[in-house]
């Protein structure tokens, strides 16, 4: 009878060694982790609601994006490096391989030019929800920030999907994955004191109800 437990104890183990591992656990690096649910909820009650104003009108290059981060390599490469796993790059720091897994849609990638590195908030909609009175200073900082979630490496067409939309109008493929991405919403929103319109704080309240 011990041998008998023993031999099935041996066989779960090593079945539980062999089975996958679900790479959506396995994929990040040193991605920034979303605030809790709770502050998250908190944070949403704090931000100001009005509605958008594109005026003056959202122009992209007053958002300077993709600047260097450390050596050749400028903030879209280090978010490849860091949001992928057996990630090669060259001398000009260009990946050259790696494996992906894009969060807002599950798909999985060995070629970098096949993602896109998402603004988590959108410029054109930080732009109209407080961005266009920065500084230039404060807007590079809010397109290439690594140290909160908003920048990430996704599928080009999901990214494109998305385009300026706030959660109100586009969230994720991937239902798993919608808390995760308000939490990630709000507290960039909060952390760079930009309004939210009334939809979009109602799409939020839903959303974080059940986180």
């Amino acid at each position: 009878m011990a041998v008998t437990t023993a031999l099935a104890l041996l066989f779960a183990a090593n079945a539980a060694f062999a089975a996958p591992v679900d790479p959506a656990l396995v994929r990040r690096g040193n991605l920034p982790t979303p605030i809790a649910a709770s502050t998250a909820r908190s944070y949403l009650s704090q931000l100001t609601v009005e509605a958008e104003s594109n005026s003056p009108a959202y122009d992209r290059d007053l958002f300077n994006h993709w600047i260097t981060i450390s050596g050749s390599c400028n903030a879209r490469e280090t978010v490849l490096k860091r949001d992928g796993t057996n990630v090669q790059q060259d001398s000009a720091c260009a990946a050259t391989s790696g494996n992906w897994y894009s969060d807002y849609d599950g798909e999985t990638f060995t070629v970098s030019s096949e993602l896109d590195i998402d603004h988590m908030v959108p410029l054109k909609e930080a732009w109209v929800s407080g961005a266009k009175d920065w500084t230039d200073a404060r807007r590079e900082q809010f397109a290439n920030d690594l140290t909160r979630p908003q920048l990430i490496a996704v599928s080009a067409s999901s990214n494109r999907g998305k385009g300026d939309q706030d959660p109100a109008e586009w969230l994720p493929e991937r239902e798993a994955y919608h808390c995760t991405y308000v939490r990630a919403w709000v507290q960039v929103k909060y952390y760079y004191d930009l309004s939210v319109d009334s939809l979009e704080k109602a799409a939020l309240s839903d959303i974080l109800s059940g986180c």
